[in-house]
Parts: structure tokens; C-alpha cells; sequence
């Protein structure tokens, strides 16, 4: 399914907020809870799966929200479309101080992987699955579990996180060793697990190609 394309703006610092604008028929999915307003013209509604359009019959359905069901998250998300003949507004915002991080997904390969909890909100079309670890070792000993979010497609994605945001480009090769609750998401290039130094748990992310988030 062809993503929509949107516009947005991202307001606040330590409390962000994401406001999108939506022309005619244009759509937004998100997790239930997260809007903050929306203007008139703008039609909500509670759809069953990850929102991409992209399942085919209820089975498809079925199994795209039994998905959401082991990160954690809701069997249902909510659609937010522009019903009106004007441009019209929708704001999302942050559950916890931090920051809101767009992505777009076209420019990431296509694919983005991110912690169980990270996804705000995405232009319809961006298919929000999940992603199990290769290594076992890497989800039981890491602490932050060995799900996690997957995101598909080629359109506009908000994840959101506590604290600042360092982005960092890694050459194929390159070993950059990170604490595990320190990492927000990464691209499909990225290889890494666990390793114990000094008795503290260090993840080790030996990256293949890609940018790290």
C-alpha cells in the first residue's frame, strides 16, 4: 500500500507534542490514547491491527493484531482522516519528558526497528509489526526484552523517547558499545548482543552498515 503523505510540525523541548497536517483524505494511524487535539473535519476511528491497509481478509487482521498483542501494546490503533474538503490538524503527543523523533522511512531503507514502546504515530500506509531477536541471549540478559517494534514501508513515522536523542552513523565494521536501555532504534544493518564487562551488562552492537538512532 502507497503511504500518505504528510506534513508536520514538532513543538515543545522537554514535553513534545507532533502536530500533522493532513490534507483531503489523507490519514494518520496511532496508538489508542495518544492524540492530544484535532480540528474539525478530522474522523477517528478504531481499526483491528497495525493500520497499513496491507492485510488481506479478517485472518490477516487476526494475526497483525495478535503481533501488537506480544509487544505489549493494544489489539486496536485509532485512524485519524481528513473527512473535510480543507487541510485540517491532528496533534500527538508524548507520554513522558523527551523527545519526538521523525523518521522517514524512505531514506532508512524501509525498515526500522525500535524499542516495544517507542511508536507515537505514522502516516497510513507504514506497517507497525513486530521483530523477535536472533539471539535469545541478547532479549533475556538485555533487560529490555527480546520484542521489539518493526517499522515498514516508505512513508513518515514518530517514535518518541525519554531524555536526548544522539544520532549516530556507524560505518560497516565499526563496534560501538552501548548500555541496553540506552537504545531507541536502529536500522536493519545493525548486528549486535551481549556482553558482560566487569560484571555490568554492556551491549555490544558490531554494525554491518546503517546509521544507529
Amino acid at each position: 500500500m502507497i503511504n500518505h503523505e504528510i506534513d508536520y510540525k514538532i513543538f515543545g523541548e522537554e514535553m513534545q507534542c507532533v502536530e500533522i497536517e493532513l490534507d483531503p483524505n489523507e490519514t494518520v494511524v496511532a496508538e489508542s490514547g495518544g492524540m492530544m487535539f484535532m480540528e474539525n473535519g478530522i474522523q477517528m476511528e478504531t481499526i483491528f491491527g497495525d493500520g497499513s491497509g496491507g492485510q488481506s481478509g479478517f485472518m490477516g487482521k487476526l494475526f497483525s493484531a495478535g503481533k501488537r498483542l506480544l509487544t505489549g501494546e493494544s489489539l486496536f490503533m485509532t485512524a485519524f482522516t481528513n473527512t473535510s474538503a480543507n487541510k485540517s490538524r491532528v496533534s500527538f503527543a508524548s507520554p513522558y519528558p523527551g523527545k519526538i523523533i521523525p523518521i522517514n522511512l524512505s531514506q532508512m531503507g524501509g525498515r526500522l526497528l525500535c524499542q516495544k514502546d517507542a511508536f507515537l504515530c505514522a502516516a497510513k500506509g507504514v506497517s507497525i509489526g513486530i521483530e523477535f531477536q536472533k539471539k535469545l541471549g541478547t532479549g533475556i540478559f538485555g533487560g529490555e526484552g527480546f520484542i521489539m517494534q518493526k517499522l515498514e514501508g516508505d512513508g513518515m513515522a514518530f517514535v518518541h523517547a525519554g531524555g536526548h536523542i544522539i544520532e549516530r552513523t556507524v560505518v560497516p565494521g565499526e563496534v560501538l558499545r552501548i548500555d541496553t536501555g540506552c537504545i531507541v532504534a536502529y536500522t536493519s544493518g545493525i548486528d549486535f548482543d551481549i556482553q558482560f564487562v566487569g560484571g555490568l551488562k554492556i551491549l555490544s552492537s558490531a554494525v554491518k552498515e546503517s546509521s544507529l538512532q
